[in-house]
């Protein structure tokens, strides 16, 4: 028989992709906003290419890929990306249900975001999960000044709610957050209903296609 993995203490979440199907959008708008600086891509382009990073990091990949970016266009981008969201996100499929789970079996849940609170605060928002997260469940690379593939997200998740790294199961949807969680050591779940599984499985996450295979694979 396979072996049981214990059940996690803390369940930490990713947002962007993970509980708010968001980068379609954002990404829609960054292609849109990257064109008019000289930089085409496809929207699967710049799925791959940004996904899971820092608005930071993006600006330095694109200008790498020929964009001519000004300075300010971190806030040109972030006022655009705020926009396209506010008019609508989703919540991931499945992730109220899963969320219930979580409450039901007593595990302590939180979100970990290379995302800025105030971007956490129009997705979330819209969905009644910023005031469950918000402030002793969220975790901003922007605030605390660390971003993934960096662990130090997680592991300063793991320390406020007093649980050990091995402890902790993350959830994650991109190369950078199971980077992050691997060099934390914690176990990691790589969401892929679509098709980055083989990237995210190589990293070292154990993929999964949809949320509602999540409580067999956590053992409750």
């Amino acid at each position: 028989m396979p072996k049981t993995l214990p059940t996690p203490k803390l369940v930490i979440f990713d947002c962007d992709g993970v509980l708010v199907d968001s980068e379609p959008a954002s990404n829609q708008v960054l292609i849109e906003n990257l064109a008019r600086h000289g930089l085409k891509l496809t929207i699967e382009q710049s799925m791959a290419h940004f996904v899971g990073g820092t608005l930071s990091g993006v600006m330095a990949r694109a200008r790498s890929l020929g964009a001519e970016l000004p300075e300010d266009w971190i806030a040109e981008v972030s006022a655009e990306i705020f926009a396209r969201l506010r008019q609508g996100v989703p919540l991931m499929p499945g992730i109220p249900e899963l969320l219930a789970r979580l409450d039901a079996e007593g595990i302590p849940v939180c979100v970990a975001s290379n995302g800025s609170e105030e971007k956490m605060r129009i997705t979330l928002g819209q969905n009644g999960l910023w005031e469950r997260f918000h402030p002793l469940a969220m975790f901003s690379a922007q605030a605390l000044g660390v971003a993934k593939p960096d662990p130090g997200l997680f592991l300063a998740a793991a320390s406020h709610f007093g649980v050990q790294a091995r402890d902790c199961l993350v959830i994650e949807d991109s190369g950078s957050g199971v980077t992050a969680a691997v060099r934390a050591g914690m176990r990691c779940l790589g969401f892929a209903p679509q098709e980055q599984g083989q990237t995210l499985a190589a990293l070292g996450a154990e993929v999964f296609a949809d949320m509602e295979e999540v409580p067999a694979l956590l053992s409750i």
